[in-house]
Order: C-alpha cells, then sequence, then structure tokens
C-alpha cells in the first residue's frame, strides 16, 4: 500500500503546486540571469585574422595549436596561451610581441591581459619591456599574485623574479626599420601641436602604408583569442604591442579587464582589436558581455557596442568628413552556448595587402577553428564602405 500522507505534509505539497503554476514561464525565464547550462557544448577557439596567419615556422596557427591543446584536456587558458604565444614569438607579426611596432623612441612595450571564466581570476601587464611573451607574465600575475596589473619597470623586475629572460631589445630589423624612417618624418620631439599633430601623424603613416614599409592593420594590431571547451569552460586571452610609435608609457585596452578582454565564465568573452582608446572610454568588452547575458546573439551585443563608440566620437579629429569614425574597431565574441560572431566598424579591409587566405574581395576577416578545423570568416560590419571612405 502507499504511505499515508500527513494532512500538514498535504497542504504543504498543494500550495508550493499553485504557487509554481502561478509563476508565468516567460517570467521565470526573464527572472533567470543568462548563465551556462550543464549540456555540453562544442568546442571553439576564435581570435583575430592574425591567429590563423602566422606560424613562426611551426606546423599549426595559434587558433589550430590552442585548439589542439584544449580539446586533449589542457587547460582553456593555458591552450589559449600556447596559441597567441606563436604570434608574439613570430616577427612577422609587427603588432605583436617580439618585432612589434615600436613607441615614439623606438623601445618595444608590450601590453596583454588573460582572464579565467572558471576561476573568475585574471592577470595583466602593461608597458612590459625585454619579454617576447607577455601572456606568460600576464598569466603568472594571476597564478602568483593577488593583483590584477602589473606595469612598466614593475612588470618587468616581477617577470625577472618569476624567472622570465629579459632582453635588451625587442625590435627586429623590419621594425627598427620602419621606426627610422617614422622618426625621419616626424617632429624630433614628437610632441606636435595639438590642432596639427593628427594630421601630421595621418599623413606620415598613410606613406609608410602605401610605400610597404607597414600594414595598415598593424598600427593598432593585437591579437585576441577567446576559447569554451566541451565542458563549457571559458576563457580568453588579449597581446598587443599597442599603437605604433605610442607615447612612451601609453597603454590602450588591451591590458584592461573590461575592455581589451572580458570573461564571464557563466556568459561568454569578448576582446578586441583597434583603437583602444574608443574601447576604453565605454569599457566595451565588458558591455558586450552583459548584453549577452541579457539574451543578445554575440553579433548583436558586438554591434551594439560598436553602435556606442559611434556615438561617443565627437572630436572632429577624430571624425571624417562625414561625420564617421576615422579609426576601427573589431569585436570578437562567443557565448555558453557556443554561438560566435564578429564584428568590426568598418568590414570592408582598407589595406589592399589584406591577409593570407583572403578570398572574397577587401574583407575584415577573424579566425575560427571547431572540430572541423580551422577557417577565416567575415566580419559584419556597422558602417557600409571601407575605412579610407568618406574621408
Amino acid at each position: 500500500m502507499p504511505s499515508r500522507l500527513s494532512r500538514r505534509a498535504f497542504v504543504k505539497a498543494g500550495t508550493a503546486g499553485i504557487a509554481a503554476a502561478a509563476v508565468p514561464a516567460r517570467a521565470a525565464q526573464q527572472a533567470a540571469p543568462a548563465v551556462r547550462t550543464g549540456r555540453a557544448v562544442k568546442p571553439i577557439v576564435i581570435s583575430s585574422a592574425n591567429g590563423h596567419y602566422h606560424k613562426n615556422g611551426g606546423p599549426k596557427t595559434c587558433v589550430e595549436t590552442a585548439f589542439a591543446a584544449m580539446v586533449q584536456g589542457t587547460d582553456v587558458l593555458e591552450a589559449l596561451i600556447a596559441g597567441v604565444n606563436i604570434v608574439e614569438l613570430d616577427p612577422a607579426d609587427t603588432s605583436v610581441g617580439y618585432g612589434g611596432l615600436p613607441n615614439a623612441e623606438g623601445v618595444v612595450q608590450l601590453d596583454s591581459c588573460c582572464m579565467h571564466g572558471p576561476k573568475k581570476r585574471a592577470g595583466g601587464v602593461a608597458a612590459l619591456e625585454g619579454v617576447r611573451t607577455p601572456s606568460k607574465v600576464a598569466h603568472a600575475v594571476m597564478q602568483y599574485t593577488d593583483h590584477h596589473l602589473i606595469v612598466g619597470t614593475g612588470a618587468q623586475s616581477f617577470a625577472r623574479n618569476m624567472g622570465f629572460a629579459i632582453e635588451p631589445d625587442l625590435n627586429t630589423e623590419a621594425s627598427r626599420k620602419a621606426w627610422l624612417e617614422w622618426k625621419r618624418r616626424s617632429d624630433p620631439d614628437h610632441y606636435l601641436d595639438p590642432e596639427k599633430r593628427p594630421s601630421a601623424d595621418r599623413r606620415i603613416l598613410s606613406e609608410l602604408i602605401a610605400e610597404g614599409v607597414i600594414a595598415s592593420r598593424h598600427v593598432w594590431g593585437t591579437i585576441n583569442c577567446d576559447g569554451i571547451n566541451a565542458s563549457g569552460h571559458i576563457c580568453g586571452v588579449t597581446t598587443t604591442s599597442g599603437l605604433a610609435w605610442k607615447i612612451p608609457g601609453r597603454v590602450g585596452d588591451s591590458p584592461i579587464l573590461g575592455a581589451g578582454l572580458y570573461v564571464d565564465g557563466s556568459v561568454g568573452a569578448a576582446g578586441s582589436t583597434g583603437r583602444g582608446e574608443a574601447n576604453l572610454f565605454g569599457l566595451s568588452s565588458f558591455l558586450v558581455v552583459e548584453l549577452m547575458r541579457q539574451g543578445l546573439h554575440p553579433k548583436d551585443a558586438g554591434l551594439e557596442a560598436l553602435r556606442r563608440i559611434r556615438a561617443n566620437t565627437v572630436e572632429k579629429r577624430l571624425r571624417k568628413g562625414n561625420g564617421d569614425p576615422n579609426f576601427n574597431v573589431t569585436f570578437y565574441a562567443l557565448n555558453a552556448r557556443g554561438e560566435f560572431a564578429a564584428v568590426a566598424l568598418y568590414a570592408e579591409d582598407d589595406d589592399d595587402r589584406g591577409w593570407a587566405g583572403q578570398v572574397n574581395g577587401r574583407r575584415v576577416r577573424y579566425a575560427v577553428c571547431t572540430e572541423n578545423g580551422a577557417e577565416m570568416l567575415n566580419c559584419e560590419g556597422l558602417i557600409a564602405g571601407a575605412l579610407q571612405d568618406g574621408a
């Protein structure tokens, strides 16, 4: 016989059932945050285009290396850092790590940060000199300190104490040549009249790009790489040599949590490349993740962040003749369901040389690696046309 239910238990059970029935399904969904479910997801690694371009003489690119390590059980963040190390160490990419374009005094200063979704920990370094792989130093900050960001000579001292080799100069022949050409054409003291400097810098950069001394993508070049494994663990890393010819000590968005990178392990990850100052103003990567938390697809979240940047660009020196920004910003985002996207202010590339493997016109592209292998995909653009249009 079934066990008898006491009157008190019966009333309690009935009341709970009525209360549950009284909550509409839609209201319950709206009240719940966008958190990761327990179901497995397909592993994915996404990055800026240079994540599937440079190999540093090896057999695999950044996204291929990171994906292979991740699916073999390596911690997601460690896998991503192993991937970006390939770009950091490759002198052919003059926007990241060794051989990155130097500051106004000819010194290579590197920035990086990383975030671990499951552990809810992060680390970063800025204006770091003498270490080819700043992403590893940022990881050490996360692992071995109670801090999130160490900068300048302090970052170098920390790296030395952690056993990293400190080199006297991270310039290559190519990066030093590019700097010398810039120096010859610019004001020797670098500090031009504030009203004249933007146009002078644009003129010099245009000349250097036209002559093939540098590629336009390397002026603000960076690599962001984010990934999620089959268990739903999400992490991210961003690393850069920063703005070419920057004032010494300048730090952009890349090492700043919420700007160059933001990860919430239950929601997703977002990172950026492009003009760091524009991204810093609105902490846009944090915004992208928060919009994904509200249910937006990564593409829609990224486009909304770009709209904010466009609306906040009010200074004449930062606008083209038609009023649009005269710079580019790209966001790379993925959510806890394994959905991903990359969006840019301008999705048409104004650098005719493009990235290797570019097959369908002058498009800004990004790299993705899944179980089907690595591929380059087109970014979605907010503003029609190329950056150089409407000048």
